[in-house]
């Protein structure tokens, strides 16, 4: 059966899916970044090694996306190499083939993109401040004494959720301990959290966008049905959460793989033997003009493999990494 391998490695989880020519998931894998990025791409290509052993699979593209996408790329040998909202569009679009609206919220940041007719209008990405992605959800959590998992079902029980100051994390949490203090039951509390949130979402990432149906709801943060309930409250849209919901940037990935690999009718997959290979990374700083720009290099054994970072290619002599 031919296959094909997408890897979307972010800051805080590394995703591995395996698709066939229909698309249809035969493989997925989430798996803790945890600041570790070569290692924790090698033990997902184990994994994927070990899922397909027995099925007479063979991987003819393989793609790498997320915020260590070039690195990634170079490690597996991606066909090709994309950002997120590249990915994230196109396995939305997959899945719900008519979708204006990408709401996507993950654990240390999120984005929304719009399409029109299939085609990427508008996208906006919040990395600065943490109060409108899952780990301030986690933070809270944490605090509250409440395993994650059950943060979401909790705030369905609420009856009058309280209002909390979501625009900072921090005066957030602040803002809870006082609600706590004057005896507001938890799931009300709960229920704020998951309101502010949202609130913080679409006050700063989804500032000044059109949102139109259909919408569909991805990254880690969609398993919280308190989340997806506080959305459909303050759009009043339906909001559509994917089977893969977690793992929708590595379906993207793979699915701009085969498209790649269709074309050029080749693939530079290097095989699961990379879990095994001694890969290191280490850089230096160019003095060659003002800016001194950060020189990323990765090596395989003692041999140079690639090397990017530079703004004017002085450096990427090795091998050239698209990224789009």
């Amino acid at each position: 059966m031919q296959a094909y391998l997408g890897v979307d490695v972010g800051s805080v989880s590394t995703n591995l899916v395996v698709i066939n020519e229909d698309g249809k998931v035969l493989v997925d894998i989430y798996l803790r970044t945890a600041g570790q990025p070569i290692k924790v791409v090698q033990e997902g290509m184990r994994q994927v090694a070990e899922a397909v052993k027995d099925k007479k699979i063979e991987i003819c593209g393989v793609g790498a996306t997320g915020s260590a996408r070039t690195l990634t790329g170079v490690i597996v040998g991606a066909d090709t190499v994309k950002n997120e909202i590249t990915a994230h569009a196109v396995a939305a679009s997959h899945l719900v083939p008519d979708v204006q609206t990408v709401l996507e919220i993950g654990g240390q940041d999120s984005k929304i993109i719009l399409l029109r007719d299939g085609v990427v209008v508008d996208f906006a990405m919040n990395t600065v401040c943490a109060a409108g992605t899952g780990s301030f959800l986690d933070h809270q959590a944490a605090r509250l004494n409440i395993p994650i998992e059950e943060f979401g079902a909790l705030a369905l029980q609420s009856t009058n959720p309280v209002r909390i100051a979501g625009r900072c994390s921090v005066f957030a949490e602040s803002d809870m301990i006082h609600k706590q203090q004057m005896g507001h039951p938890t799931p009300d509390i709960v229920a704020g959290l998951c309101d502010a949130l949202v609130r913080n979402y679409l006050n700063n990432v989804g500032k000044g966008k059109e949102i139109l149906p259909p919408v569909v709801f991805q990254g880690g943060v969609a398993a919280n049905v308190g989340i997806r309930a506080a959305f459909e409250k303050e759009l009043g849209l339906e909001i559509y959460i994917p089977e893969y919901f977690a793992v929708m940037g590595a379906i993207g990935a793979a699915l701009l793989a085969k498209e790649a690999t269709k074309e050029k009718q080749k693939t530079n997959f290097r095989g699961f033997a990379v879990s095994t290979t001694d890969y290191q990374a280490s850089s230096f700083e160019c003095k060659g003009c003002p800016n001194h720009c950060e020189i990323v290099n990765i090596s395989a054994d003692g041999q140079l493999l690639a090397r990017w970072g530079g703004r004017c290619g002085k450096w990427d002599t090795v091998q050239q990494m698209k990224t789009g």
